[in-house]
Order: structure tokens, then sequence, then C-alpha cells
């Protein structure tokens, strides 16, 4: 009998060890499906919002805590999130590429506990994709290398990324890398003229006390 209870609590120790991987792999899988979908055809949605109230829920979402496995979120326990949230995202509606720190991913609409687990997400409070404003992605800092934002804080000014979106590709160059607390909203600030797309990600990753901000242009409207 102690032989089984002991195969059984070794069983259940393994299950226990391999569940944070596997949530990551069904996350991977998920934006793997959603880049696919993302190239075939992509489609926009906005919502009204204050830019205020977008970025204190992104806060929110950056300050979920680590279960102290490699790229794994878990949700604070207070927090009862819709039923919505939980869905698996429909599609993107843009492509981000940054080659210098091999990214590549799907961009969906809304930053939402859904749409972060999966891929970055285009805070729909700020300036649509490709308009004159400041049109701000958020992604979080998954602690598995190269998952997500990651490794943004290896991005300098001059750098290029790549955003593709409604059958048309743009590449834009950094002009700006700062470190800010998550209070300064002056980062979501346009100017009037310019396209800018502002990245947005925590640090340091286990407890998101600051901002990785990354903000670049189009190179074309130089």
């Amino acid at each position: 009998m102690w032989k089984k209870t002991a195969y059984l609590l070794i069983i259940m120790g393994l299950i226990l060890l391999m569940w944070p991987k596997a949530r990551e792999w069904v996350d991977d899988y998920k934006q793997d499906k959603l880049l696919r979908d993302a190239k075939a055809a992509m489609s926009a949605q906005t919502s009204p919002h204050s830019r205020e109230a977008g970025y204190e829920e992104l806060s929110q979402l950056f300050a979920l805590e680590t279960d102290g496995a490699e790229g794994t979120l878990l949700p604070d326990a207070s927090a009862s999130p819709a039923p919505t949230e939980l869905a698996v995202p429909e599609g993107a509606v843009a492509i981000l590429r940054i080659s210098k720190i091999d990214l590549e991913l799907p961009v969906l609409e809304g930053a939402t506990k859904a749409n972060m687990k999966v891929g970055a997400a285009h805070m729909t409070e700020t300036t649509p994709l490709g308009e004159v404003g400041n049109a701000a992605i958020a992604a979080h800092r998954a602690r598995t290398e190269g998952r997500l934002f990651n490794r943004l804080n290896e991005i300098a000014v001059g750098d290029e990324m790549e955003l593709e979106m409604k059958g048309k590709s743009e590449v834009y160059q950094v002009f700006r890398v700062v470190r800010v607390l998550p209070t300064d909203l002056s980062v979501l600030d346009g100017n009037g003229k310019d396209r800018i797309l502002t990245l947005i990600t925590c640090d340091p990753i286990e407890s998101a006390t600051h901002r990785i901000i990354v903000q670049a242009k189009p190179v074309n409207d130089e």
C-alpha cells in the first residue's frame, strides 16, 4: 500500500512541476495560430475608454504575480475576470517584428489578460495604429528568454522594427528609450504631427516597479 501511495505522490509532484511549462506551451500555440491568422487577414476594432483608465488597467496586468516558473503568470486571487477575458483571442490587428531581438508577435486589440497571455496588445485608449498621434503596444516580459517582450530592454536608439497591418508594412526607427514610473502618462503624449509607436513593458520582470518605454517613428516620415 505504501508503494502505491509513494508512486501517487511522485506522479502528483511531476504534474505540478510540468503544469507551468504546459501552460506556456498552450500560450505559445495560441500565439502561433494568431500569427498565421493575422498574416491571412487583419481586422480592427475600437473601444471608447479613457487613456488614464487604460494605463491603470495595464499596470494591474503588469502587477500579476509570478508563481516562480518561467513565463507563467497567475491572476490576483482577488480578481474575478469577466468570462470574455478567458476566451481565446479571435484575431490580430497587426504583426510586430523586431529582428534585433528575434521577435515576431501578433498585436491584438485591447490590453486584456487573455490578449496579453498570447501576444502584444494595442491599447485602444491610444491612437489607432498607423495614424498621426501616439499608438501604444504593450506586452508582458515573460521570464522565458525571448518570449513576448522579454528582450525589449536590449533595444536602443537607431534600431528598427516592422509593423505589418491591413496589407501594408512599415519600418519604424527607434528615437527614444526610457525607463519610467508606472504613473508617467507623458509617454502616451503625441505632438500632433508625427506617427509615434510606443512599446511598453514592465521592469524588472519580478516586481514590475517601472516601465520600459521604446518609441519609434516610420522611416518614411523622416
